[in-house]
């Protein structure tokens, strides 16, 4: 199954992934950073899997999938010669416990279907002890529990639990996956139509709220959806993705995992959230950072878990063979550890932006906010390891110096603003002097570009990103310079690069190649809109948003060589600059 064979449902607490051919391949509970119930995305059946779809051989892919309107209810339809069948997914808001529900419905004829079933805990690792129980069945392993309801009868068998039935036009039946702690009750069984209906309308509410009435509003509207479902409800933070290991390159080593909230991308979402009308979710993702980050400046981490956790220790599980032979797999992410000055910048603009578009003062915010400049000002003038957590040795990167100058920026902004007090004097030199440092260090004036750090002649797309953050107005020769000098030095197929991966390049310290992010192209053609050349970026945009799957997902990356999106899976990272430039084109 390729990546974007796969559509998304959740609960806002978690999430599955399901294939084109009925098949759960992926699901971890109660969180999006808990162990898998099913694996088989990062392995094979035998690591947790459940299919529901006709009994015909080889498991055929659904005619035609969608989702119901705008919302996240899946709907999968099967032409078969004896009719047809809709199977219709989702996760309905959670109460106490996390359900999911597939409801099998006859369209027409009658189809004679299978399912089948294997629970894996533990990221594919514990088979559990399964019995059945006032007739459902019940699986165990260590502290997870499930209860699966079935309307059919199951037949157990090689860890796995087997059914074939038949359903006819005006049939509908309905499965309920319920997870709970080992330790605890049974949970109540909810009524899997009234829920059905329960969850459109609460999809319905929300999407009514879209301030968005431009054009590709179909486009903006799903990565909206999409950001809404990597929100963890409780806290209000966003994870990047809500798989773990989808490689970067097929079959190598590149392998990260993303269940995590990056405050470079929760800002991002911030902004296209608050752009897009969503003040509630804006107001609950910076609870949410306040709360992650608070204490002192030089503790401020690039991640942190959906509660706010900050211990999330990066580990490689042997047992799994990986997407496609793509190992290792990994849990937790190492890359927590590591200085990415960039990231203060990010979190200081998202905390002016939230005050100036409408959500109300918070008395701790620039307690925090004063904390967070008094660390740039001592340390903006260091190396560190930038945007692209490269694994190679710290370098003077342009972009991280820049966001600096964006941290210095929008601390000055929100005393003037505001009247917060404060070093205003002393802060704007500073400003100024960052910003000349970057001009002058890290500008090549031969070539007329920004390069990706200081002395290097390499170029990195987030340069993209300087007069988006205001560092140099658009029609600024030396951005100009910068995106003529990226499109002709690191582009490939059309679309934009990071930075150069090779074997002599040192900066990332990892083997192999990549996909083309997909936000560096985003950014591309929302900069070729500031520069006054709208008819390239209205045609990247298109072309970009023609890389979206059947139900309108993207990966993180897509990868030109194989003509497939790598990467984890659906990325945030690549929905968010969607929004922004789809504002920026409006």
């Amino acid at each position: 199954m390729w990546i974007e064979d796969y559509a998304l449902i959740g609960d806002m607490q978690s999430a599955a992934l399901i294939g084109r051919d009925g098949s759960i391949d992926w699901l971890c509970l109660p969180r999006f950073d808990s162990p898998s119930c099913f694996a088989a995305l990062l392995g094979n059946a035998g690591n947790g899997q459940w299919w529901i779809g006709p009994a015909d051989a080889g498991r055929p892919h659904a005619t035609r999938r969608r989702y119901r309107g705008e919302t996240l209810i899946l709907e999968s339809e099967w032409d078969t010669p004896g009719g047809t069948v809709r199977v219709t997914d989702y996760m309905p808001t959670r109460h106490t416990n996390p359900d999911l529900v597939r409801i099998v419905e006859g369209v027409s004829g009658t189809v004679k279907m299978a399912t089948e079933i294997r629970i894996r805990f533990d990221y594919g690792r514990i088979v559990p002890w399964v019995r059945r129980s006032d007739g459902l069945l019940q699986a165990v392993g260590g502290p997870d529990s499930v209860w699966l309801h079935s309307p059919v009868p199951l037949q157990g068998g090689d860890y796995a639990h087997k059914a074939t039935f038949e359903v006819s036009g005006g049939d509908s039946m309905a499965f309920i996956f319920t997870w709970h702690p080992s330790h605890e009750p049974r949970p109540e069984e909810i009524d899997p139509y009234e829920q059905l209906t329960a969850t459109e309308e609460l999809w319905a509410e929300w999407v009514e709220r879209c301030g968005y009435q431009g054009p590709w509003r179909e486009a903006v509207v799903r990565s909206l959806i999409t950001l809404k479902a990597l929100t963890y409800a409780p806290t209000g933070g966003i994870v990047a993705a809500p798989t773990t290991s989808l490689p970067e390159d097929l079959g190598g080593v590149r392998n990260w995992d993303y269940r995590y909230c990056w405050l470079r991308d929760a800002t991002m979402t911030l902004d296209a959230l608050i752009g897009s009308g969503y003040l509630d979710e804006a107001r609950a993702w910076r609870s949410w950072l306040l709360r992650a980050i608070a204490g002192r400046g030089q503790d401020l981490q690039i991640m942190y878990g959906v509660a706010g956790e900050r211990r999330l220790t990066e580990l490689e599980l042997d047992w799994l063979p990986g997407y496609e032979g793509s190992r290792p797999v990994r849990i937790g992410n190492g890359a927590v550890d590591q200085l990415q000055l960039d990231v203060y910048g990010e979190v200081l603009n998202s905390l002016y932006l939230s005050r100036v578009s409408g959500l109300e003062s918070d008395h701790r915010a620039w307690t925090i906010q004063f904390e967070l400049i008094s660390y740039v000002e001592e340390h903006w003038d260091e190396p560190d390891e930038g945007l692209w957590e490269v694994r190679g040795p710290r370098r003077h990167f342009v972009h991280s110096k820049v966001m600096c100058w964006v941290a210095l920026d929008r601390a000055i902004k929100h005393m003037e603003t505001f009247g917060k007090p404060g070093p205003l004097t002393r802060w704007k030199e500073l400003r100024d002097r960052v910003h000349a440092e970057v001009c002058d260090k890290g500008f090549d004036p031969v070539r007329g570009t920004f390069t990706q750090s200081y002395g290097s002649p390499e170029l990195d797309a987030a340069l993209l990103l300087i007069p988006i953050v205001g560092f140099l107005p658009p029609e600024d020769p030396r951005v100009i310079g910068t995106v003529e000098a990226i499109q002709r030095e690191l582009m490939a197929d059309g679309f934009v690069l990071r930075y150069p991966v090779s074997a002599d390049n040192e900066v990332d310290g990892l083997p192999g190649g990549e996909g083309a992010f997909l936000a560096c192209s985003f950014w591309l053609a929302e900069v070729l809109a500031m520069i006054g050349r709208k008819d390239e970026a209205v045609e990247l945009f298109e072309h970009l948003l023609s890389l979206r799957n059947d139900v309108g997902l993207l990966a993180e990356e897509y990868d030109p060589r194989y003509g497939r999106m790598v990467g984890n899976f659906p990325q945030a990272f690549s929905h968010v600059p969607l929004i922004h430039t789809a504002r920026a084109l409006s």
